[in-house]
């Protein structure tokens, strides 16, 4: 295999981080691609399982590279309702489909503020290029809590949850 070229992950080692995976189990996870730092991938990953949280784009990402993670796995692009939060998700769609990929969702994490004009313009051009436009709701519990998981979600939140799980062909998480 040539650099840069997504490679086979049948094989777990032991002394590696949980990102090798079984083959079987690499076509089933989805994939959180952080438009920026903290944009909550690692979270909407814990919610999402199984799922592979791929941090966020840097100033030195080959172009491909998204993409050729992916690999025909549904991608889901995480930013923050911010306008900078927007233009980077602008920059980052755009890495992708560049690349040949496809972005199976965009999701925008509130950070409890209104979203301002100009992230909302930004986000409905971006709307015909990825598959879904999803918004989480802001969770303060998320503030204080060590694990996503001991943060009960209030209903909007599992309901995009939800909308997030249909758009990527999976079916919705049953409390």
């Amino acid at each position: 295999m040539r650099f840069g070229e997504p490679q086979p992950l049948d094989v777990l080692a032991s002394d590696q981080p949980g990102r090798l995976r079984s083959q079987a189990r690499h076509h089933a996870e989805l994939v959180v691609w952080g438009a920026h730092g903290g944009a909550g991938t690692t979270t909407l990953a814990a919610w999402l399982q199984p799922a592979w949280d791929m941090g966020s784009m840097g100033p030195s990402l080959n172009p491909r590279f998204p993409a050729a993670m992916a690999s025909g796995r549904p991608l889901i692009i995480a930013c923050r309702a911010t306008a900078w939060s927007a233009r980077a998700a602008t920059t980052a769609v755009a890495v992708v489909t560049r690349a040949g990929g496809t972005v199976t969702v965009l999701v925008i994490v509130s950070d409890g503020w209104p979203e301002p004009a100009a992230a909302t313009a930004r986000f409905r051009l971006l709307e015909p290029q990825v598959g879904a436009v999803i918004r989480i709701p802001f969770v303060p519990g998320l503030r204080l809590a060590d694990d996503p998981f001991a943060v009960p979600l209030p209903r909007k939140a599992v309901r995009a949850i939800d909308q997030i799980r249909a758009a990527t062909g999976r079916s919705p998480h049953i409390a």
